[in-house]
C-alpha cells in the first residue's frame, strides 16, 4: 500500500515538474502526482556540475498524499533527446538523481534507473542495487519485455513496488495481456505494489484496481492538443467560453498561486482555469472505474 488502508487503485497527474502545473492539480484537490527529474538534471548536464534545484520536491511533499518521481530516462533514450547512451552517462544521470534527492530532501517515492533497453539486464540490476544502497526513499522497480520471464520471477521476489509499462505492452501488441501480467505479479508477491506506468484507460483501471498506483498526463491535454474534454465532447480551446471559465476558477486559482508565490498573468486565468477544470473532470471518472481518489 502507498497509503494506509488503500483499497484500490491511486491514478497519479503526471507533468507536475512545472510549478504551475502542480498548482493546478492541487485547486482541483487532487492528492497523486507524478513528476520528472528530467529537466532539472539535463540543464545541468550541458553545463556542467550538479542538477539545478527546485522547490517542487519540497511543495510536493508538503501538498500531497503520495508523489512519485520519474528519473525521466525515457525521455533521454526514446523522446526528444533519444540517442543511445553509454554506460558513463546513464551511471552519472543516476548519481545526479541521487544527488538531487539528498539535496532537496524529497520524501516520496522513485522510480529506478530501467535501461534494459540500452545497457541490457545486467546492467540495470547493477544500478538497481546501486539505487537502493544509496537513496533511503521507496523505489519502483521496473519490468520490460527484455527481462524474460525469468526477469520477471526475480524482480516479483526482489522487489516490494514494480512497475509494468503500458505503453510498451501495446507497442508489442500484447496492451491485453496487462491484465493477466498484473494478475501473475500480485499471485507470486500478495504484499507487492504494481504501478500501471502510462495508463488511464478505463477498461484496465476498473480489471486492474487491484494495483496500486498508475500514472497520465490526459489532464495535460488542453496544453498539448488544444483540445478540451467537456462532458464527453471535444471541444477546441478556442471555441469555449472564456468568461465563464475564468470566472468560475478566479478565486480558486488566485488562492492556489499565491500560496505557491506564482505570478498570474492574463493569459495564465484561462489557461490554468481550463485546466483545473479538466483534472476535477478526470478525477471523477477515475474514481468511477478505479475507485475513491481520495
Amino acid at each position: 500500500m502507498i497509503i494506509p488502508n488503500q483499497s484500490n487503485l491511486k491514478v497519479h497527474f503526471a507533468g507536475v515538474e512545472t510549478l504551475s502545473h502542480f498548482a493546478c492539480v492541487n485547486a482541483a484537490d487532487i492528492q497523486y502526482s507524478l513528476f520528472t527529474v528530467f529537466p532539472f538534471i539535463l540543464s545541468k548536464i550541458k553545463n556542467g556540475g550538479s542538477p539545478t534545484f527546485t522547490n517542487i520536491p519540497e511543495v510536493i511533499n508538503n501538498n500531497s498524499r503520495h508523489t512519485i518521481m520519474d528519473s525521466g530516462l525515457f525521455s533521454l533514450m526514446f523522446g526528444s533527446y533519444k540517442g543511445q547512451k553509454d554506460r558513463t552517462f546513464i551511471e552519472r544521470w543516476m548519481q545526479l538523481i541521487i544527488e538531487f534527492v539528498n539535496v532537496t530532501g524529497y520524501k516520496g517515492t522513485c522510480v529506478e534507473v530501467d535501461c534494459q533497453k540500452v545497457l541490457g539486464v545486467d546492467e540495470a540490476w547493477q544500478f538497481r542495487e546501486y539505487m537502493k544502497n544509496h537513496l533511503s526513499n521507496r523505489l519502483i522497480n521496473v519490468f520490460h519485455m527484455e527481462d524474460g520471464q525469468k526477469g520477471l520471477d526475480r524482480l516479483i521476489e526482489y522487489s516490494d513496488y514494480i512497475a509494468l509499462s503500458i505503453p510498451e505492452l501495446r507497442l508489442v501488441g500484447k496492451k491485453d495481456y496487462t491484465y493477466r501480467l498484473a494478475c501473475y505479479v500480485k499471485n507470486k508477491k500478495p504484499t507487492i505494489d504494481i504501478h500501471l506506468l502510462g495508463c488511464t484507460e478505463n477498461k484496465l483501471l476498473e480489471q486492474c484496481k487491484f494495483c496500486s498506483t498508475s500514472d497520465s498526463t490526459s489532464w495535460l491535454a488542453p496544453a498539448k492538443y488544444g483540445v478540451i474534454d467537456i462532458v464527453g465532447k471535444k471541444v477546441r480551446n478556442k471555441d469555449i467560453k472564456k468568461d465563464i471559465f475564468i470566472e468560475q476558477y478566479k478565486n480558486k486559482l488566485e488562492n492556489v498561486f499565491n500560496k505557491f508565490e506564482i505570478n498570474i498573468t492574463e493569459k495564465s486565468y484561462l489557461y490554468s482555469s481550463i485546466l483545473i477544470y479538466q483534472a476535477e473532470q478526470l478525477k471523477i471518472k477515475y474514481s468511477k472505474y478505479a475507485g475513491s481518489q481520495d
